[in-house]
């Protein structure tokens, strides 16, 4: 049995559902783009490529930001395995969506960084099964311009619709039984990214 406590946990570490060729993250959309998505296994053409898209790691911090599929326009919940290639490829040249002392020299070279890449990243307080903040972070990727197409037609493996798992773990936690809705988080375990001294982890 393991004794991991959230002291053991760095406080920036990916956590995630991987395989050695994949990597699965998570969005919420509205129904209208996020079936068709799952159906086809990759994004329609309305799915707008240009602008910045945000992928998350964490099952658990995708269920807090759309509320278990319930947020309007967030209502199917999509896990999409991408390849292992392009996601450390984006973390690589990625860039911290805010300034960070330590990290950058100054807030100008901060600036830089941020207009010569198209990847950033935010850490954000992981959540527990109830939603609730964790003491350790959790990776948000933002992907705009060349990776966010590069993400949508060259890195996705597959696109598989989770909104029925949230909704059925929701249901057990409503009637108390939290170890059968635990049961069926999904597996995720330490990305091996190596350090990141260039995102403060």
């Amino acid at each position: 049995m393991s004794t991991t406590t959230s002291l053991d946990v760095p406080n920036r570490q990916i956590r995630a559902a991987h395989s050695d060729s994949t990597i699965t993250v998570y969005q919420a959309y509205s129904p209208a783009l996020g079936g068709p998505a799952a159906r086809d296994g990759r994004f329609p053409p309305a799915w707008k490529r240009e602008r910045m898209t945000w992928i998350k790691p964490s099952f658990l911090w995708m269920m807090y930001r759309c509320g278990w599929a319930s947020k309007a326009g967030q209502e199917t919940v999509l896990a999409i395995d991408i390849t292992r290639s392009g996601f450390d490829e984006a973390l690589r040249g990625a860039c911290l969506s805010h300034w960070k002392p330590g990290v950058h020299a100054d807030r100008e070279a901060w600036q830089q960084s941020l207009r010569a890449t198209s990847a950033r990243v935010q850490w954000d307080p992981e959540r527990d099964l109830h939603l609730k903040p964790l003491p350790y972070r959790s990776l948000q990727l933002g992907l705009s311009g060349p990776a966010s197409r590069a993400y949508a037609d060259e890195w996705t493996v597959a696109i598989r619709d989770v909104t029925p798992l949230a909704r059925e773990i929701r249901s057990l936690l409503r009637t108390g039984d939290e170890a059968a809705a635990r049961a069926l988080l999904p597996a995720e375990t330490p990305y091996p990214a190596g350090p990141l001294p260039h995102l403060g982890a």
